[in-house]
This record gives structure tokens, sequence and C-alpha cells, in this order.
């Protein structure tokens, strides 16, 4: 039954490396801030409309921390790492990601790593390292890149841990609705103070923003706080590692990049870690229950 969510999650990191090449082919690079805002708003809309409930008791705090947090923060910190650094760059620090997720579980909720999760991990990120090629065309480093590329990271680690904490009956269809919505009231606000009015998009740039928000947003974010309600944070960080694979095979697809016997060895290697923390049990806290309204009796402890 674990496999199932194992491939659900595996949908997110997917769409989101292809929307690395989506980006970069067919959306306009001067307005990161309206970017971001254009990716967020729509899915919002659209899940709010399937969801149709309002947050209820702590959710009313909760989600718009998560929202900040998961989206409004994250997206920002993502375009500017992106704008600052060669992409191997920022695809190597947030390779980190198994064993920030790991970490973050482990200090917040007691959750303890398993062994073959770590490894995998490791074992990702030099895949990962071989596939982008962390210092091809790095050259002078801008560190305030490389300090937004951690900061999502932690954050990204964080908010994660934060949902599998926090996870109760509420469907995740509506959890993820609440959050989209304060992120992208978060960017839109963020847009039209940074960079005024929203940047003119022609045919090719509306199909690439509606494949970002609808395939890369909205549903790459049910899939992946689905994962997070089923699987360990550093399972889900381990599966995480397919997000820099799918932009390197979709760019030699669509963008006619040549793929080298590095990063094909890379791929394999990913894919290996992939399966390594697949066949690890997941090792999950589990949420105290409510306690119960029937009284105890006596002499039971």
């Amino acid at each position: 039954m674990e496999g199932k969510w194992w491939v659900v999650t595996a949908v997110a990191p997917i769409a989101w490396g292809t929307n690395y090449v989506v980006t970069r082919q067919l959306l306009p690079g001067d307005s990161p801030v309206w970017g971001a805002a254009l990716r967020a708003a729509p899915a919002a809309v659209v899940l709010v409309l399937l969801a149709r409930s309002l947050p209820r008791g702590a959710w009313w705090w909760r989600a718009p921390l998560l929202g900040v947090v998961n989206i409004a923060a994250f997206f920002l910190l993502v375009y500017v790492a992106s704008q600052a650094l060669p992409s191997g760059v920022a695809a190597s620090v947030m390779a980190l990601s198994p064993l920030s997720l790991a970490l973050a579980a482990w200090l917040m909720v007691g959750q303890v790593p398993r062994v073959a999760v770590l490894v995998a991990g490791l074992l990702g990120l030099g895949g990962v390292v071989l596939v982008v090629g962390a210092g091809a065309g790095a050259g002078h480093v801008a560190w305030h890149g490389v300090a937004a590329s951690l900061a999502a990271l932690a954050l990204s680690s964080c908010g994660a841990v934060l949902t599998q904490r926090w996870r109760d009956e509420t469907p995740v269809l509506h959890l993820t609705a609440w959050q989209l919505v304060v992120g992208a009231v978060v960017l839109l606000a963020a847009a039209l103070l940074v960079e005024g009015a929203p940047p003119r998009l022609g045919a090719g740039a509306l199909v690439g923003a509606a494949f970002s928000s609808l395939v890369a947003t909205a549903g790459a974010f049910l899939c992946w706080f689905a994962g997070l309600r089923h699987l360990t944070a550093g399972q889900v960080g381990v599966v995480g590692l397919l997000n820099p694979v799918a932009g390197v095979l979709l760019g030699a697809v669509v963008a006619h990049e040549t793929l080298t016997s590095r990063q094909v060895a890379g791929v394999v290697v990913v894919l290996g870690a992939v399966t390594l923390a697949s066949s690890a049990r997941a090792h999950r806290c589990v949420p105290a229950p409510a306690a119960s309204s029937r009284p105890r009796r006596r002499g039971r402890p």
C-alpha cells in the first residue's frame, strides 16, 4: 500500500523539474515576483472552488502560517536563488533536502531517521551533483543567492514537518487550497509593491503559466502534501531528488540539451537512492489521539 504513496509523491518533484524547462522556454524572466504570484493565484482559485470549505479551529492560524512558509516565502526565495546562482549550484543546495527534512523531523517531532534513508540521502546528493554539475559554469558564486537557497531549504523542511505534525482528518485538498490562498495574496501584494503592474503575456507564456500553476503548483502540492501524510519526512525528501533529474531529462528531450555520461550515471544513482529509501519501512511519529471524553475507571492508569 505504501508503494502507491511513493508514486503519488513522485508526481510533485517531477512536475517541479519539468517546470524549470517550461519557465525557461515560455515565461518572461524579468518579473520574478509576478511569476511567483501568477503561479500561485490561479492554483489557489481552482483548489478553493473544488474544496469549498473554510478553515476550522486551529487551522485559522495554522493554514496562514503554512501558506507563508510553504508557498509565499519559499517561492520568493527560490526565484532569488535562481536569478543569482547557476542552476547547478542551486539544485545541488536543494539536493540537501533529504538530510534537511530528516534533521528537521528529528529535532521538531522526534522522528528518528532510518539508516537506509540517511544513506539514500547522501547517495542521492552525489547523484544530483553528477546530474547538474555543481561547479559547471559557477564562476563567482553570489553568496546572497546561496543564502536564499539555504533559507528556502530550511523553510521548506520546517513547513513539511509542521504539515506532518498537524495532520488530522482535514482533507489534503482543503489544506492545500488554504495554503495557496494565503501564499497567493502575499505574493500578489509583494509583486505590486516591488514590480508594479503585471507583465503582458503572449499565447506561449499563457500556456506556460497555465502549466506552472495548474500542474506544477496545484497538482504537485496536492501530491506532495499527500505524501507527507503517508511517508516519513526523510523519505519524502529523497523522492524530491527526482526534481533536478526530471529537469535535466526534459531539457534533453525538449531543448535538445546533450546528456553526458556523467549525467546518465547521476540519474542512475538518484534512482538507486529513491529505491533504497523506498525499501526502508516508515518509522513515523503518530500524533497522540485526542483525550477521550469518557471517564476512566478507577484503579486503571
